[in-house]
This record gives C-alpha cells, structure tokens and sequence, in this order.
C-alpha cells in the first residue's frame, strides 16, 4: 500500500492512499495538533467529498478500532506457522489487583510463560512494553503463549 505524504505549508501534512474503489482517504494532521479524516473524490481525487475534524481523544480512539485488530490479525497469522502457540487479548480491569501497578510486578513470563507483545490503551498501540510500564483499567493486554499459559494469565490479571 503505497501512502503519500504531502506537504501542506503553513497548515501541517496530508497522508492519504487509494482504496482498491479508487477513493482517496486520507488524514491531515495540522500543525496545531487538530487533525481531518478526508475523503476525496472517485473521480477527482483533488475534491474532498467528506471530511471530519477530530480531537487527539477521537483519534486515538479510530486508531485503536483500526489497529489493533490489525496488530492481532498479525500476530494470528504468524502464530499459524507455530504449533501450540495462541494469542489472546486480555481485559485490565477496575478490579484487577494490577490496575495501577507494573507489568514487571505481574512477573508473568516467570509464572506463565506468557509474553506481553503489547498493550492498547485508550486507542494506542503501545508494543513490547518494558518492566515499569503501568497497567490501567480499560488496557487491552495483547499475549501470546501456550493455551495453558494464557489461561494462567488471564488469572492473574483477574485475581493476581
């Protein structure tokens, strides 16, 4: 998929690409730290047909609907070629006794065997966390490991 960035002087830059349909789609993040969702047009890709200004909150937000399941969709397809291997999503919840606390304090690859590939929160990828990163309620905990492993895992960011 090929993205073109483009320059808008004294405005910010525009990223966008072509759907397979031939529309544009793409974002302008401005300078101001505001950014457009666009659309352009089918037939003249100069002519935005639809556009939605965004806050960084609303942003975060798409990106986690669109990237996340891209993150794990890749994780799934390359865990096709290892047997016994599984990725799981795990829920951080307001009850969790790791709601709060750091991954390195879970000590989970020692008791599970489980790796932390990534952590979603709040619409941001955040990949290979380090020891001192904070857990927070909401957090989507992406792992990958054993069935056995992940079910332990799962237990411990529920009951620790």
């Amino acid at each position: 998929m090929d993205v073109t960035v483009t320059p808008l002087p004294g405005l910010g830059t525009q990223q966008d690409f072509t759907t397979r349909s031939g529309h544009r789609i793409g974002v302008i993040t401005y300078r101001d730290g505001r950014f457009e969702l666009i659309v352009s047009d089918h037939d003249d890709p100069d002519k935005v047909v639809a556009s939605v200004d965004l806050t960084t909150t609303e942003t975060s937000a798409l990106a986690n609907l669109l990237g996340a399941p891209q993150l794990v969709a890749q994780l799934t397809e390359q865990q096709r070629e290892v047997t016994g291997i599984t990725t799981w999503q795990l829920p951080v919840t307001s009850n969790s006794p790791y709601d709060g606390r750091t991954l390195g304090e879970t000590e989970m690859r020692t008791r599970t065997s489980v790796s932390i590939v990534a952590v979603v929160r709040d619409g941001t990828v955040h990949p290979s966390p380090r020891p001192d990163f904070q857990f927070a309620a909401g957090d989507l905990v992406v792992v990958v490991g054993t069935t056995d492993g992940l079910r332990a895992a799962s237990e411990i960011l529920e009951q620790g």
